[in-house]
């Protein structure tokens, strides 16, 4: 059985040649069961294509969940890896750009459970993603998250501040009052103000996609 060093680089020299196919998009699109019963029997064009079309959306996704790009790469070799070595096991009616997707996000997160002991917190504010993953298109989560990063962008000068201090860079509330030379009574108000502008946007997704933009983010870059 090939190793996964050794298939990862099959990965990466069938994606650089599948630039060289001449399959027909409106064809794949139209048949697409097609193409998944295909890659069910280990045809290496199929294979080969599928990577060519999603291999960097993939890795783009995966790089605004880790802020790493080779973390990103690795994530995306690894969904390709299990992609094949499982793909008997598909279903030709699935959507393979929604199970990709889906896939990468999932070894985001199993990637994140294995480094880091989660609180119940942490858990549920998971599970709330992984409910929002399951029933919302990938697109859809694109545009809440560029909702969010807009209405952060657009707080007032003092509120933006004070949001980024917290989410981005991860201070407590006390220390932020303590840099800016405020009470911690201001902090809170700020902090108050942020999440009702951006909660009504997003609605009951704000405190998951924020989980997502920011403590996710915060510890992998530790």
């Amino acid at each position: 059985m090939i190793s996964p060093t050794t298939f990862r680089k099959k990965i990466i020299s069938l994606h650089k040649l599948s630039t060289n196919l001449t399959l027909n998009p409106s064809y794949i699109q139209v048949n697409s069961n097609i193409l998944i019963e295909n890659l069910i029997k280990g045809n290496e064009s199929t294979y080969a294509y599928i990577m060519d079309e999603y291999y960097t959306k993939l890795c783009i996704y995966a790089q605004g969940l880790t802020k790493d790009k080779f973390k990103a790469e690795d994530i995306v070799q690894n969904v390709f890896l299990k992609v094949w070595h499982k793909r008997k096991k598909l279903s030709p009616e699935i959507s393979i750009k929604n199970y990709l997707y889906k896939a990468v996000y999932n070894e985001f997160i199993d990637q994140y459970r294995k480094n880091k002991i989660m609180s119940p917190l942490e858990e549920k504010h998971i599970k709330h993603l992984d409910n929002i993953i399951e029933d919302t298109d990938y697109n859809e989560i694109n545009k809440l998250i560029e909702v969010v990063k807009k209405e952060i962008s657009n707080l007032p000068p003092k509120c933006k501040t004070i949001f980024t201090m917290a989410k981005l860079e991860g201070l407590t509330y006390n220390e932020i009052a303590e840099h800016q030379n405020i009470s911690v009574r201001t902090v809170e108000n700020q902090m108050y103000k942020a999440f009702e502008i951006i909660r009504q946007k997003v609605g009951d997704k704000m405190e998951s996609i924020l989980f997502l933009l920011f403590k996710l983010n915060l510890e992998n870059r530790l």
